[in-house]
């Protein structure tokens, strides 16, 4: 009988693998990237996640910020047409998290994409697909914060009549010299990281109810606010228009792979993770869909521009009392607290998977004997986002947290192809429908959507690939454990009964 405290064995390979030709091309056996999963230097990560926790992790990562502030940036882009921008951008998630949950639940590990292109393309494109990842979950941490801070000043003017100074409120560019705001809530997300998955994955739940409860309030009494006229002309800027607002909101849908991040933490991997990554997804998308609907049926899509807190007007104006308005705001603060939660949680299982692979210092790989979790890496990661989120202003963050993951969807589609022809007799608890169409859509879909994103964003991807392959060639190549032949564990993570 399986125990449920590890990942299922997998079938053996067909074929012996062969030598690879060049040592970028160096993969890694799926049966020990499962075999060594949830072990840690000094410790290992507890399975204790259920599905409905998992489930929680991804809307608790991709509901939030998309939808309370990044609306505001895409409807001046799209104009009413900002519904079908986000059924634009949900349909592209979708391509790629049919293949994210294939592949979940046949490599289910913590390294999320990063993980699934070290077994299908060799160690220099996991370690591109990884440095995209620190690029999207860290930096769209800092995306999440700088919004969380306009919800709070709503809030706080709301219930006592006062706002925090644009000072200390605004990232400079922004009109400010430090968004303190955001650097306390990536601080707070470190303080109940710090306490293990299990408790972790409790608060997270209880902030997703809140924030699903705060947009069902909004879309009941926003739709009594609705003007047909508000429709009209339904795409001003056309398809172009249509197309970029898309882009933007991309954003809004990064996090639903968060629940592949917890592979090493969940009770029952193989079966749960597919099931977490589909359901979360189409509660997301249909909350979205809904919410933009009656958004911009409520307000003229003109008025979106320069404000990052919609919502909350759009309730205060609709009812004609500012307690409403409040209300949005607290749920909103909520929420997207529970985004950066989820996100940063992403991010420090990615690192632990590297750096356990030798591609970064050992230290992201460190667990706690008592709670469970890689403390160190929850700090580091914590200030680096913290300091980011500070500093840059979220226009900059949230457009180059869409091309970092962008491209590691688009490897994740290419993965799912490589695996179903290297690997035709892996048991798989999920398959692709229409494979290899489906696939060949998600990637192609990418691209478009990559190349929907201006010169600017381009530019500062570039620059970030540069610095990362600069890194790999400085450190990780000579310190991957495949390269060195470092033992490594292999005893799977204990169950936590």
């Amino acid at each position: 009988m399986l125990d449920h405290g590890q990942a299922p064995p997998l079938a053996p390979a067909s074929e012996a693998p062969r030598k690879p030709a060049h040592p970028l091309l160096r993969r890694k056996p799926v049966e020990q990237l499962v075999a060594e999963g949830g072990q840690g230097e000094g410790g290992s990560l507890r399975r204790s996640l259920t599905m409905w926790q998992l489930t929680m992790i991804s809307i608790g990562a991709t509901l939030g910020t998309g939808i309370f502030v990044v609306l505001g940036t895409a409807a001046p882009k799209a104009g009413p047409a900002v519904t079908i921008s986000f059924v634009i951008a949900g349909l592209t998630a979708l391509f790629s998290a049919l293949s994210y949950a294939e592949l979940a639940g046949s490599v289910p590990v913590s390294g999320s994409s990063y993980s699934y292109s070290y077994a299908t393309m060799g160690e220099l494109v996991a370690w591109v697909c990884g440095w995209c990842l620190v690029l999207e979950y860290g930096v769209s941490v800092a995306a999440v914060a700088v919004g969380w801070g306009e919800y709070l000043n709503e809030l706080l003017d709301g219930t006592i009549g006062v706002t925090i100074p644009d000072a200390v409120s605004a990232p400079l560019g922004d009109g400010g010299f430090i968004n303190l705001p955001a650097l306390v809530v990536v601080l707070l997300a470190m303080v109940f990281l710090m306490r293990g998955a299990k408790e972790s994955a409790r608060i997270n739940s209880i902030m997703v109810g809140v924030k699903i409860v705060t947009l069902l309030l909004f879309i009941g009494i926003g739709f009594m606010g609705i003007k047909a006229g508000n429709y009209a002309p339904l795409a001003p800027l056309g398809i172009t228009g249509i197309s970029a607002g898309a882009a933007t909101l991309f954003f809004s849908y990064i996090g639903f792979d968060a629940a592949s991040t917890a592979g090493e933490e969940a009770k029952n991997p193989k079966r749960d993770l597919p099931r977490a990554i589909m359901l979360s997804l189409l509660i997301v998308t249909v909350l979205y869909v809904l919410v933009a609907f009656v958004a911009v049926g409520a307000m003229p899509w003109q008025d979106f521009e320069g404000t990052e807190a919609a919502l909350a007007q759009i309730m205060t104006d609709v009812s004609g009392h500012t307690f409403w308005g409040v209300v949005l705001a607290a749920g909103a603060v909520v929420a997207i607290a529970s985004v950066v939660f989820a996100v940063l949680y992403g991010q420090t299982r990615i690192l632990f998977a590297m750096s356990r692979d030798g591609l970064v210092p050992k230290v992201f790989a460190r667990v706690d004997a008592k709670s469970g979790a890689p403390r160190a890496n929850v700090v580091i990661v914590s200030l680096f986002c913290g300091t980011l989120a500070a500093f840059i202003p979220l226009g900059k963050l949230a457009d180059a947290t869409s091309i970092g993951t962008l491209f590691a969807f688009g490897l994740v589609n290419v993965a799912v192809v490589i695996l179903r022809k290297t690997r035709p007799d892996m048991p798989r608890t999920f398959k692709v429908a229409l494979f290899p169409i489906t696939p060949i859509l998600g990637l192609l879909a990418c691209a478009y959507m990559m190349f929907s994103l201006d010169t600017a964003t381009w530019i500062v991807f570039g620059g970030w690939m540069a610095v990362g392959l600069v890194v790999y060639f400085q450190y990780g190549i000579r310190r991957s454990r495949l390269a060195t032949a470092q033992p490594t564990a292999t005893q799977p993570a204990a169950a936590e009964k």
